[in-house]
């Protein structure tokens, strides 16, 4: 089976090194070549054209920053969607709003395309262990027929239902993240200011029945103002962004989402944009 990557950011070179790993021949495109260079050296082979790419594979495999990229490389005028072989399977792996999706497989069944939306939970180093959760929107047959390729990239694969489903289940769990850091961020920025020692004051709320476990993952970045990226803030407000742009198509009202939204591109403004999404407790301490 030949596999088409496009996409070699934080996730995606790691995705792709997991099944390379595991014997499999894998085509290779980014913007920047450079990002490349170990999948290339192990093996892989660049295409500086994602339209000739796709001719040349079984499976394509999209890990992209947002939708405005999906659309710009995939079905724009020229896009790789026109050149993909009719039974080709396309797993787009992009956080991306549900509508948008449901978009890309609509168009992907008219041109004969296998489509599955499949994006994942966990950050660089679940991606480097392959210890991901994909989250699939699509049919069952289709998951099935590369349900190996998940596995070498994954830890769990959770079939969400129809297409466009997978996204959905994914901006909502990122709703739920970026909510819980900022809430714990800003209840540690205001003990602090009331002299409780930053250590003890993370001791208590990391351990109290109402912290999200996946916090005491962040611990050390935040005691230590180290913000190297994991899962970038600028990343973390557009999903937000994804969250309240389909709720308005939902007609729902988000106001904490809205809120938490606009706190994180405040962060963002103030050049954090690039630093992991952590960061924000830097922006609530007025740094």
């Amino acid at each position: 089976m030949k596999i088409g990557f496009i996409g070699l950011g934080i996730m995606g070179s790691r995705m792709a090194a997991n099944l390379q790993k595991a014997g499999y021949t894998l085509f290779v495109y980014n913007r920047t070549e450079s990002k490349a260079a170990d999948l290339i050296t192990n093996g892989a082979v660049f295409i500086a054209d994602p339209n000739e790419l796709v001719q040349q594979v079984d499976v394509v495999i999209t890990m992209l920053e947002k939708p405005v990229v999906v659309e710009k490389l995939a079905v724009g005028r020229d896009g790789f969607m026109h050149h993909m072989k009719k039974g080709t399977i396309w797993i787009d792996c992009s956080t991306v709003n549900p509508s948008f999706s449901k978009m890309l497989s609509e168009l992907a069944t008219l041109r004969g395309i296998e489509f599955l939306d499949a994006p994942v939970s966990g950050s660089k180093v679940p991606a480097e262990k392959g210890e991901l959760i994909f989250l699939v929107g699509g049919k069952e047959e289709t998951l099935a027929k590369v349900q190996p390729l998940l596995d070498e990239m994954g830890s769990k694969t959770i079939h969400v239902g129809e297409h466009s489903k997978g996204s959905a289940m994914k901006i909502m769990i990122n709703q739920m993240l970026g909510q819980s850091m900022l809430a714990f961020c800003e209840s540690l920025s205001l003990g602090m200011s009331l002299g409780i020692e930053k250590s003890k004051a993370m001791d208590v709320l990391l351990n109290s029945a109402v912290s999200a476990p996946i916090l005491t993952a962040f611990r050390s970045r935040i005691e230590e103002e180290n913000f190297e990226p994991n899962f970038p803030l600028k990343h973390l407000q557009k999903d937000l962004q994804l969250f309240t742009d389909t709720a308005f198509e939902q007609d729902k009202a988000t106001p904490l989402t809205n809120t938490a939204k606009e706190v994180y591109a405040m962060a963002k403004q103030n050049g954090m944009a690039d630093e992991d999404f952590s960061a924000v407790f830097k922006l609530l301490q007025g740094k």
